[in-house]
């Protein structure tokens, strides 16, 4: 994959590290991600749709016809080809499983972990039938999951709970958040 430039409306030596938010699916990362764009005046690139659009494919197609371990490896592959200044970058939720994903991210940026209570995950996912890890027995699978990957989640940056919140409280707690840790100028 080729590496991606954007440019935005930033002047010179207003350069700031991309912004990677992970979480759970059903957290928000999507739709917080294209808020958080417009209030930071930043793009944003969520890498389950660049990796939809690098191969063609949806992401459920993509498990069912070249599996998981693929997957993954093509997660891999896009976090080394966008970019790391300037940018939001919404992950997908198994972002996190990988080492070197995580190692990358927090090298690169400053890596927010939108958590949910499971109990909200459930309630946002119940009728979502397009995610591939939850097929059968959705509430057993997200709680399974969701144990799985919590360690991984928690090595993000910052932590930012969006159960019960709106976008847009969600997104004012990250940019003050960011503000005071001093990653955003």
């Amino acid at each position: 994959m080729e590496r991606t430039v954007l440019k935005n409306e930033r002047s010179e030596g207003e350069e700031v590290k991309a912004i990677y938010l992970t979480g759970f699916m059903g957290a928000g990362k999507t739709t917080i991600g294209k808020k958080l764009g417009n209030v930071l005046q930043l793009p944003v690139i969520d890498t389950d749709e660049y990796i939809e659009k690098q191969t063609g494919k949806s992401i459920a197609d993509i498990f069912a016809e070249e599996g998981e371990e693929t997957f993954r490896k093509y997660e891999r592959e896009v976090l080394k080809v966008l970019p790391t200044e300037n940018v939001i970058i919404t992950t997908g939720g198994g972002m996190v499983i990988q080492a070197e994903n995580r190692e990358w991210m927090k090298t690169n940026g400053t890596v927010v972990y939108l958590h949910c209570d499971v109990e909200e995950l459930f309630r946002r996912l119940e009728h979502d039938s397009s995610r591939p890890l939850l097929s059968e027995n959705k509430r057993m699978q997200i709680e399974r999951l969701f144990q799985e990957r919590l360690p991984f989640y928690k090595e993000a940056t910052v932590t930012i709970d969006t159960t019960g919140k709106s976008i847009d409280e969600t997104v004012a707690e990250i940019v003050t958040v960011l503000k005071d840790q001093k990653r955003w100028p």
